[in-house]
């Protein structure tokens, strides 16, 4: 038999939102509103995060990469952030998936582990989602003589 006097785990609202808040099970959805994430937010934190790690050359996989140089060439034209990344984006969670280019010599493993290191800590850090997984798919490699067999201009 419990006294009424007794202190006990209280069911007040307040109480289980500050115990909710306090545990991290969501900083998004509180007693005071909700913030929700686009996906796009998710997808160019993503994408500038992975492009921060060294022996990541590009993003995309070889259409995208195509459209991406052409638009390039287009004046005015805004260059796709958030290019080589698909995101499902959740109310706590986020899972992520990346198309990318590694530049030779690098080792996958060591890539593909710093790489989701570096994008989990970024994207958990900035909105506060849960990120259940990072998939790296390596789609190319860059060669440095890939740049020079680049057609050159005739003209300067």
């Amino acid at each position: 038999m419990s006294n009424p006097s007794t202190p006990s785990s209280s069911n007040k609202p307040s109480d289980q939102v500050s115990k909710q808040e306090s545990a991290g099970s969501s900083d998004l959805q509180t007693s005071r509103g909700n913030t929700t994430i686009a996906d796009s937010v998710v997808q160019k934190i993503a994408a500038v995060s992975a492009r921060e790690v060294s022996g990541v050359h590009d993003l995309g996989g070889g259409t995208a990469r195509t459209i991406g140089a052409i638009r390039d060439r287009i004046p005015g034209s805004s260059q796709a952030v958030g290019q080589g990344v698909a995101v499902e984006v959740g109310e706590r969670q986020t899972a992520i998936d990346l198309d990318l280019v590694a530049e030779y010599g690098v080792s996958m493993v060591e890539l593909s582990r710093a790489v989701r290191r570096n994008v989990i800590s970024s994207v958990e850090g900035m909105t506060g989602l849960e990120v259940t997984e990072v998939n790296v798919a390596v789609n190319d490699i860059y060669l440095p003589s890939d740049d020079q067999d680049a057609p050159t201009s005739r003209v300067e």
